[in-house]
């Protein structure tokens, strides 16, 4: 019997090779991403086309390659990163493993534009399939421009396989803000199709994620902060109340790396233990740091897994850490006990008396007769001691609150109202907002949502990946009252709209809806909350409005029929309360 073990080919062995660590554009976006980082980079832009599949860019300004380190990162197991095997054990970069660009190069069309500090010319090389077609001297500025184009391009299974253009998207996305989010000293810029998705100056953390998410980000983070001999942990929990259904807002990064890891998310999930429903999830961000002997990092090519020396006295720190942020915020009982308010006495009642306990019995009651005199002595009322009492004070929310009567307006942004127990303060304009929503809803809960045919169609502007995915989720806009058609790329013509609905108010709803639809939380009711929201904000009445007397009490008595008066539907506090003991105590 002959030979039949052989070398193969290092044109198949680098396809087989981009099988682990190019699964899709995003994977390509990753490691050229991390790349660049690696290079010392302080600005990088990603350049992006129809998803990835026809055209993927990373630009940078780090410091370049040599001609002849520019050919030999094509080959495989070539790094600059570490030397011998002790280095996996300290290491300080995103890549080591010398793979990611012979398997992009073995799977697309590769253009590499790099230049050095010291040089005065650039280097292009061009590689197609694992084969260089081009190399040469160019006019370059320093820094490293890599053009991935037609991934796959010779492996059509693996093409036919990749997802639809807003799931490759949404994948790319995700890369982008797993880096953008650990290196916020990074100018990032993300371009798709020629439209701007990101532009994000170099800022601190908490900035770098209220840029990301949204300006209304901020006042939903938890600040946590623990430093301990085995690792130091800081970042950010949302509040509970921001809790989702989906884990599209956990992030947690070890030195500077994004990775996966289920024991670590259960030590989230314990500190959270008891605020919220078993069918939500906390969003993070959590950036820990251990000593990188205790860390191994070569469990998988795409470097998301890792493996930690002490798992288990990690859990405990993040655990407790979480727990004390919560507590010290007053989200959750404060495990610092100095620190908790909930113990201190409130102000009005360091003067008070303690009340006695009191109970009431029947002196008369006789268990063994069958029917109790009708001339029965008056209840007593029997004290366990001789100490006076006090009159308790009344509630703070009386039901008494609907007999106000008089009101007046304050700035034409507050309305004023004395009642028997106090004064009440209200916001006019946040008022009505909880007022015009929970009607919505309501309505909404007994009617199907009605629609209005426009007589000229309604033309909305939008940004490539909005427009696909509004037409991913045009079932969902038709069961609204929406009626639309794609005119170009980045236009939508609307022909009918929900009948609550006037056309100033479309623009507004796409962009409140758009957030949820992209995390993958929209269904039945969200839709309904975020047109009802929508409308609310809309239609409201705004500060600055003069009110007559009888609007200011209806508005008054209808906020106080609402189910959760005290706040708008977005958590803002709709009116304060002054109770009389208050106001008696400060001039006493």
């Amino acid at each position: 019997m002959g030979d039949i073990i052989r070398l193969l080919p290092d044109h198949v062995a680098n396809q087989i090779a981009a099988g682990e660590v190019v699964q899709r554009p995003a994977s390509v976006v990753k490691e050229l991403l991390e790349n660049a980082i690696d290079a010392g980079a302080t600005r990088i832009s990603l350049i992006v086309k129809e998803a990835g599949k026809a055209h993927i860019q990373v630009v940078d300004n780090g410091k370049g390659m040599s001609e002849n380190d520019a050919r030999m990162c094509f080959e495989r197991h070539a790094t600059s990163k570490i030397n011998k095997a002790a280095d996996l054990f300290n290491l300080n970069t995103k890549g080591f493993r010398g793979e990611a660009m012979a398997s992009i190069a073995a799977v697309a069309q590769v253009q590499l534009i790099t230049k050095t500090k010291e040089d005065d010319l650039g280097i292009r090389i061009d590689i197609e399939g694992s084969e260089v077609t081009l190399q040469q001297r160019v006019t370059a500025a320093q820094g490293t421009s890599i053009t991935v184009k037609n991934l796959f391009f010779n492996i059509p299974a693996r093409r036919n396989f990749l997802k639809s253009p807003q799931v490759e998207f949404r994948h790319i996305t995700d890369e982008f803000h797993r880096v953008a989010l650990v290196h916020h000293d990074i100018h990032f810029e993300f371009l798709h199709n020629g439209s701007e998705v990101f532009q994000l100056p170099a800022t601190t953390t908490r900035q770098r994620i209220s840029h990301i998410f949204g300006a209304k980000f901020d006042e939903r983070l938890v600040p946590v902060n623990e430093t301990t001999a085995l690792l130091s942990v800081t970042g950010f929990v949302l509040k509970p109340k921001f809790a989702k259904k989906s884990r599209h807002q956990q992030f947690f990064f070890v030195n500077k790396r994004f990775i996966k890891n289920g024991y670590l998310h259960h030590a989230v999930m314990a500190a959270f233990e008891g605020l919220l429903s078993s069918d939500q999830q906390p969003g993070y961000f959590l950036y820990l740091s251990v000593p990188p002997e205790q860390l191994d990092i070569n469990i998988h090519p795409t470097k998301t897994e890792v493996k930690f020396e002490d798992d288990h006295a990690l859990y405990a720190v993040l655990r407790a850490a979480i727990k004390h942020s919560l507590g010290q915020f007053s989200i959750a009982p404060a495990l610092d006990f100095s620190n908790d308010s909930s113990f201190d006495t409130p102000y009005a009642k360091h003067k008070a008396a303690p009340i006695a306990p009191r109970v009431t019995v029947n002196p008369d009651f006789n268990p063994f007769s069958r029917a109790v005199s009708s001339h029965k002595q008056p209840a007593a009322s029997i004290a366990f001691d001789d100490i006076p009492t006090e009159t308790p004070a009344a509630p703070l929310i009386a039901s008494q609150l609907n007999e106000v009567h008089v009101s007046f307006q304050w700035e034409k942004k507050y309305l004023v109202a004395p009642h028997q127990n106090g004064v009440l303060i209200m916001h006019q304009k946040r008022a009505h907002e909880r007022i015009l929503y929970e009607e919505y809803m309501q309505k909404w809960d007994i009617e199907k949502m009605g629609s209005q045919t426009l007589a000229v169609p309604l033309v909305i502007t939008l940004d490539t990946p909005s427009v696909a995915m509004l037409k991913a989720n045009e079932s969902g806009l038709l069961e609204m009252g929406f009626q639309l058609r794609t005119a170009t790329a980045d236009i939508i013509e609307f022909d009918a709209i929900p009948e609550a609905f006037t056309s100033e108010d479309v623009p507004h709803f796409l962009t409140a809806w758009l957030t949820p639809l992209s995390n993958g939380t929209v269904h039945a009711f969200s839709q309904r909350d975020v047109m009802a929201q929508t409308l609310a904000k809309q239609q409201c009445i705004r500060s600055g409005r003069s009110l007559a007397a009888h609007e200011q009490m209806e508005l008054i008595h209808k906020l106080l029929s609402c189910k959760e008066a005290d706040r708008t539907p977005d958590g803002k506090p709709v009116f304060k309360m002054i109770a009389s003991n208050e106001l008696n105590t400060f001039f006493n």
